[in-house]
């Protein structure tokens, strides 16, 4: 275990379109900023600027909602049009109160209103949503920066997801590539001889949430670096490792 790391904000990223290449931006916005990267570090890429690159953005008002989202908007914060997108991003509601909707995306992950979002988008009323495939993100990133600089970082795609019994919401890993999400300690001794059988610490969602404090949600800082981190490497490794299976979901 390392005695510190470092996070570093990467500044200067202007606003993200649909179609620009996510490598060219980040590492103009490296080479304004006069830093570099280093082997072992690990970039944390905010889901927006993700989703927008690859054109997750939609007009409500070009869509057409259903008796249910019409329903569900009489008594929720949103209009029936916003509703209807989230509906079509979740494969199944798991709670509806009070106006807000957690569900279940096509993804597997379970967050309020499918992960649609309309904070920190261009666009009067446009909604962001989450990237197809987060992991495929991570590892298109990581190999354009890798044929561009010879350095293969690891990467973390993060959103903000909200926690049951607790307040606040806290970045998690919604995407990685090139490192393994989980540590496991099953099976080693604590420094009281005491052998350890359920410690499974989610090292991308720790890693995700401390970079978020150098990020921050109205500082358009989109990505940070972490370095000095001595994580497990994995070529293979998703995000998908990070949610739990049903059968041992004491909750579902």
């Amino acid at each position: 275990m390392q005695s510190e790391l470092r996070i570093l904000a990467v500044r200067g990223i202007a606003e993200v379109y649909p179609g620009d290449d996510l490598t060219e931006v980040l590492l103009s916005a490296l080479r304004e900023q006069g830093q570099g990267l280093e082997s072992g570090d690990i970039l944390v890429v905010t889901q927006k600027i993700v989703s927008k690159a690859e054109g997750r953005l939609v007009d409500p008002q070009t869509v057409e909602p259903s008796a249910f989202a019409r329903q569900i908007a009489v008594t929720g914060r949103k209009d029936a049009q916003h509703q209807e997108v989230v509906l079509r991003e979740s494969k199944r509601i798991v709670r509806m109160a009070n106006g807000v909707l957690i569900t279940e995306t096509h993804h597997g992950f379970i967050c309020a209103n499918s992960g649609v979002d309309e904070s920190n988008v261009a666009g009067e009323g446009m909604l962001c949503l989450l990237p197809e495939d987060p992991d495929g993100s991570a590892a298109r990133l990581r190999t354009g920066i890798h044929a561009h600089t010879g350095i293969a970082p690891a990467v973390i795609i993060s959103d903000t997801f909200g926690r049951p019994w607790r307040e606040g919401q806290v970045n998690v890993a919604i995407g990685v590539a090139g490192i393994e999400p989980l540590q496991d300690y099953a099976g080693v001794d604590d420094p009281y001889g005491y052998t350890m059988h359920a410690s499974l610490i989610a090292v991308a969602d720790e890693l995700a949430a401390a970079a978020e404090l150098v990020m921050g949600k109205i500082d358009k800082v989109p990505v940070a670096i972490i370095r000095g981190y001595a994580y497990q490497p994995s070529e293979t490794a998703t995000a998908a490792r990070l949610l739990r299976d049903p059968k041992f979901d004491l909750f579902r």
